[in-house]
């Protein structure tokens, strides 16, 4: 039997009409940021509200901010705060919460096009839920929080640690901002302590 017989009775997978979302995300990494909020309680039961921005390509943490009110005047300045007129991605990702939508004018004066998941697909927001967990596992879940000034010292120590410290796989092992590779030659190991001594970052120096 030959080799054009055998194509001939095949069954043949449909071809999807556009490029899948992983060939999108992975195509456009460098142009595309996410942003998701998240909600940490205190230790007197109010509930805070964390909004962090997120760079595709190396995993960047750009923007973390805290507030009791969400709102879309609120969600709309922190888009300014994070972006100035250069450094706007092309794409942003985001879920259906109102105060997005309500920011779109902003969004479409920053030049941004918003990607907007589907309903209850967290998975299309896969790296800033990853990201979330992280800082709750890595840290949320290790410290009371009072206050929204507390609250955002916390964040922001931690942001310093994830940007020059922690390292990814995705990255092979290094760091959002790149760390360079010492020889196991060099120097001794000096530990130092980040978030208050949660983590430590390890370096070699000369003795």
């Amino acid at each position: 039997m030959s080799q054009s017989t055998v194509a001939k009775y095949m069954h043949r997978h449909p071809r999807p009409p556009s490029q899948t979302w992983r060939t999108f995300l992975t195509n456009h990494a460098t142009q595309i940021m996410a942003t998701d909020l998240f909600v940490v309680p205190t230790i007197t039961f109010r509930l805070l509200f964390v909004l962090v921005i997120l760079g595709h390509d190396r995993r960047r943490l750009v923007h973390v901010a805290v507030t009791e009110h969400p709102t879309a005047a609120w969600t709309a300045q922190q888009l300014r705060n994070a972006f100035s007129e250069n450094e706007a991605p092309q794409y942003l990702i985001h879920d259906r919460d109102s105060v997005f939508a309500d920011a779109a004018t902003t969004i479409a004066g920053m030049n941004m096009q918003t990607v907007r998941t589907a309903p209850q697909s967290p998975w299309q927001n896969a790296y800033a839920e990853r990201v979330i967990g992280s800082i709750r596992r890595e840290c949320l879940d290790h410290v009371i929080v009072v206050n929204a000034a507390g609250l955002h010292r916390v964040l922001t120590a931690y942001v310093t640690y994830y940007m020059q410290s922690r390292t990814h796989l995705a990255l092979e092992k290094d760091a959002p901002i790149s760390r360079p590779v010492v020889s196991s030659s060099v120097g001794r190991i000096v530990a130092t302590p980040h978030v208050g001594g949660l983590h430590h970052r390890y370096d070699r120096v000369v003795a």
